[in-house]
């Protein structure tokens, strides 16, 4: 598996690398936005299995590059920051990052969250019942093009973001317990993907713009509240 690190620091990039290398994986590493843009393109090489990116760049901001590489591709993309506050790591999720990483972390962890975004979409959420199309209210969700739309608008998620709400709507009004959300999406029982969760969810509610689709059951998990037709 090829990983594009993004670290304009040397010597985090230097130990990073080394871990990562010997978790088995091909580190290719760019100092700038720039330099990750351009490894980035088309070539003879194999593409890249995930983007590991830092926001403090030298040249660009972090949520910059986020967006362009998503324009690019569906290449998964982990943000590494020391930005811990919820607000950006929803702004990261809307342009298009797949998981947010917050300094300093585990390397265990962010191991596990690598191999997280990288696993194919759990098979119920891709499957889905028999029907292909979901209906609530005025979510429609397509199971076999991974497509979203609310009032015929679409809403663009990240992989997480469909299969998350997938599931939920799946079994509208059903609460859904934090430990199986996590083990049906992210295919992991790793406990620090409980705070990716919430994120997540947070995240859904505002592209949406349906705060009260996505309801909390404190201490259980969470339960979509199908609205009106």
């Amino acid at each position: 598996m090829r990983l594009l690190l993004v670290e304009d620091d040397d010597h985090v990039a230097a130990a990073l690398s080394a871990v990562l290398a010997r978790h088995g994986f091909d580190v290719v590493h760019a100092r700038s936005g720039e330099e990750a843009l351009q490894a980035l393109l088309p070539g003879e090489t194999a593409p890249f299995g995930v983007v590991l990116l830092d926001l403090g760049l030298p040249d660009q901001d972090g949520y910059e590059v986020c967006g362009k590489i998503r324009k690019r591709g569906s290449t998964p993309v982990i943000m590494v920051t020391a930005r811990a506050d919820v607000r950006s790591r929803i702004h990261g999720l809307n342009l298009g990052a797949d998981d947010y990483v917050v300094k300093p972390y585990d390397t265990g962890e962010l191991i596990a969250r690598i191999h997280a975004v990288i696993r194919r979409p759990p098979s119920g959420a891709a499957e889905g019942p028999a029907d292909s199309e979901l209906r609530l209210g005025s979510v429609r969700i397509e199971l076999p093009t991974r497509q979203v739309s609310v009032d015929g608008s679409t809403v663009q998620l990240t992989r997480k973001e469909f299969d998350l709400l997938a599931l939920l709507a799946q079994r509208p009004g059903v609460v859904f317990r934090r430990e199986q959300i996590i083990s049906e999406v992210w295919r992991t029982s790793w406990e620090g993907t409980g705070r990716t969760l919430e994120v997540h969810v947070a995240s859904l509610r505002s592209k949406l713009h349906m705060p009260a689709l996505i309801e909390t059951v404190r201490g259980v998990g969470y339960r979509l509240v199908a609205p009106a037709a």
